[in-house]
């Protein structure tokens, strides 16, 4: 068996004398290969000549047409890691010129080709490429993937023959006859197909075939001939493990054995020890201390240490209480600032709305009171034409008849009608006529309102009725904004406060700058709360006033300084997680982008404080770094590299090698 194996071991010899006579570079990285493989953690194979094994060596010039030669001589990695391993070692320490490739990580060596085998034998294709040869999968993953070799026919005479139908007939790119290759390619600009073809060469590497199959019968019939003999060296080791288990069970004894008379030694002594301890003991006991008394002094300190702790238990039992009232008049007071704050709302809605219906009745009073003054107009003139149609003069006045009536009685009824009807008829008749008359008299004055009265009087009552509800009203917002008043003082003094405390910090700041700088709170109405804000006033030079921080009076870099610095003081007042500060050097001068860097990162350092994520395109050379920072640098446009092909090492030794190579050109 084992010379078999040597036969196809020479067979495998003369493939490898081939690869060493024309690359030695790549014969010397496989033999260094095989001594360092416990260096790599996935399969690395050999050059893929050596890995490829001919079904029928008459086939071998199709591969070696198909493959270039460069990856003919290619060592096949699984792994990124392990390649860059490999090349580090010889490329770069031992400058030998080799190939290397990575097998794609989904595996296509089995993927079916596009149109099966039975359809391609009508002209005369009897294999694909894939199908011409073994190998181990990655390899045969990568020939698939970079040669698609599972996509390429191989035809006799007869495709030859038969050339141009395949070419119309087929959508295939690539084809081999007999002792031709084919390739089929679609013209971008006039979309025509057209057809190259080239005589192949003959093979030169692959012409030597091993049966591999029938090696590894041989590896496994040796293996289970070698499986046997160990089975029989290791029936041989379990009667030698017997006979030392028997011999050192014999040891034992003896030890146990030696053992003993030690222990029957010792046991003597400590016999005579024991009698030594027990005398001691005995004059001991006549020194003994009166236990009943130191009982009783532990008894008293316990008594005392728990009175102790009861005191201290009674004191936290009463802190707790304390806070616990605490706690209590806490939310009390927030349930009231809550009840407050909605009374103040609903105050300022009804005054809202009393000053709406105030607006109102004062425009109808006005309107009413303009009416009376054109009724009053309207008597007058009507009293002018009475006179008129009357005769009467100036001097002249209405007769008593018309303006007076006789007194009643005390039951409500006149005793006699007034004296203006004693000329009037008796009868029922007559008054009817008279009134008729009357009637179609008073027809001819038109124009006149007879409901004009009724409105008067009906706008006079109303008038003083919307006066008494006007004054009820008059005191309700009193009380309102004596409320709105207590309310604007237990909020609007804190508020001072903060912005005094932020305005301290600010000022500080600008002052260390050699600027000026402060911080108030704009209040331009007081009883228009939404109009209140913070106004930030800055001075860049000596020469100049404050002035509000706008974008008229400063420009970008000055705005970006003074953000920066209000931010910053009300790192203390605000407390948050983090703060995110955004291109915020931008437009500085060199000066003031150096001072502000150097106050973010001493209050960023600081125990305690916010996490700061500074996002900018450039910084100044030279700045003070804290071990506290964390420096990351973002690359990224549409020529980046995918993540997951990122390999700083790569990069690295591809430097080194382009300045290795250099001096050479």
């Amino acid at each position: 068996v084992n010379d078999q194996i040597v036969q196809f071991d020479n067979l495998m010899n003369q493939k490898e004398d081939k690869l060493r006579q024309r690359y030695r570079d790549t014969y010397d990285a496989v033999l260094w290969l095989r001594n360092n493989r416990d260096k790599f953690k996935q399969g690395v194979y050999e050059p893929i000549m050596l890995m490829i094994n001919m079904k029928d060596n008459k086939n071998a010039k199709y591969i070696e047409n198909h493959i270039s030669s460069n990856d003919l001589r290619a060592f096949v990695f699984e792994s990124q890691e392990d390649m860059e391993v490999f090349l580090k070692e010889v490329r770069d320490h031992k400058k030998w010129r080799v190939n290397t490739v990575l097998a794609p990580k989904i595996s296509y060596a089995d993927r079916a080709p596009s149109i099966s085998l039975n359809e391609l034998k009508q002209y005369g294709f009897f294999s694909y490429l894939r199908e011409l040869f073994d190998a181990p999968a990655p390899v045969m993953s990568y020939l698939c993937s970079q040669y698609h070799i599972h996509e390429v026919p191989v035809g006799t005479e007869r495709t030859r023959e038969r050339i141009e139908r395949v070419i119309q007939e087929t959508r295939i790119r690539q084809m081999y006859t007999a002792e031709e290759k084919y390739v089929v390619k679609t013209s971008v600009y006039s979309n025509k197909v057209i057809s190259s073809n080239t005589s192949l060469k003959v093979a030169q590497f692959l012409t030597v075939t091993v049966d591999l199959e029938q090696r590894r019968r041989l590896e496994e019939h040796l293996t289970e001939v070698n499986r046997k003999l160990r089975a029989v060296e290791s029936g041989l080791m379990a009667l030698r493990e017997t006979n030392k288990h028997l011999e050192h069970k014999d040891n034992e004894l003896r030890q146990k054995k030696k053992d003993l008379l030690e222990r029957k030694t010792k046991r003597r002594q400590l016999e005579q020890k024991i009698s030594s301890k027990l005398e001691s003991l005995r004059l001991m006991e006549q020194d003994t201390c009166n236990l009943e008394e130191e009982e009783q002094k532990a008894n008293t300190r316990i008594k005392e240490i728990n009175v102790q702790k009861a005191k201290l238990v009674t004191e936290l039992t009463t802190l707790i209480k304390i806070c616990t009232s605490l706690h209590i008049q806490k939310v009390d007071i927030i349930l009231q600032n809550t009840t407050v704050i909605s009374e103040k709302n609903k105050l300022e809605s009804d005054y809202m709305a009393i000053s709406s219906q105030l607006r109102l009745t004062e425009q109808q009073f006005i309107e009413l009171d303009e009416s009376r003054q054109r009724l009053l107009q309207k008597c007058k003139e009507l009293m002018k034409r009475a006179r008129q149609v009357c005769n009467l003069t100036a001097e002249q006045t209405i007769p008593q008849d018309y303006m007076t009536q006789v007194p009643t009685i005390p039951n409500g009824h006149n005793s006699s009608p007034p004296m203006a009807f004693q000329d009037l008829p008796n009868t029922l008749d007559e008054i009817d006529a008279l009134l008729t008359e009357e009637r179609s008299r008073a027809s001819c004055f038109t124009g006149l309102n007879p409901t004009v009265v009724d409105d008067y009087t009906k706008r006079e009552e109303e008038i003083v009725q919307l006066t008494g509800e006007l004054k009820i009203k008059k005191v309700e917002l009193d009380k309102y904004r004596e409320n709105i008043s207590q309310v604007k003082e237990r909020w609007l003094n804190p508020l001072k406060e903060m912005v005094e405390k932020i305005n301290e910090k600010f000022s500080r700041f600008f002052s260390s700058m050699q600027c000026a700088g402060e911080v108030v709170l704009h209040i331009e109405n007081e009883e228009d709360y939404d109009k209140y804000g913070i106004q930030i006033r800055v001075k860049f030079r000596s020469s100049t006033q404050l002035h509000e921080l706008t974008p008229h009076h400063q420009s970008g870099g000055e705005r970006s300084v003074s953000t920066m610095l209000y931010l910053m003081a009300l790192q203390e007042l605000n407390r948050c997680p983090f703060r995110v500060v955004d291109e915020i050097n931008q437009g500085m001068d060199p000066i003031n982008e150096r001072r502000v860097f150097e106050m973010v990162v001493n209050t960023a350092c600081k125990e305690n404080t916010s996490q700061y994520f500074f996002i900018t395109p450039k910084l100044l050379q030279n700045l003070p770094y804290s071990e506290k920072m964390t420096v990351l640098f973002v690359y990224n446009g549409p020529h980046m590299l995918e993540p997951n092909k990122w390999n700083l090492k790569a990069f690295q030794r591809r430097r080194r090698r382009i300045t290795f190579t250099q001096p050479s050109q």
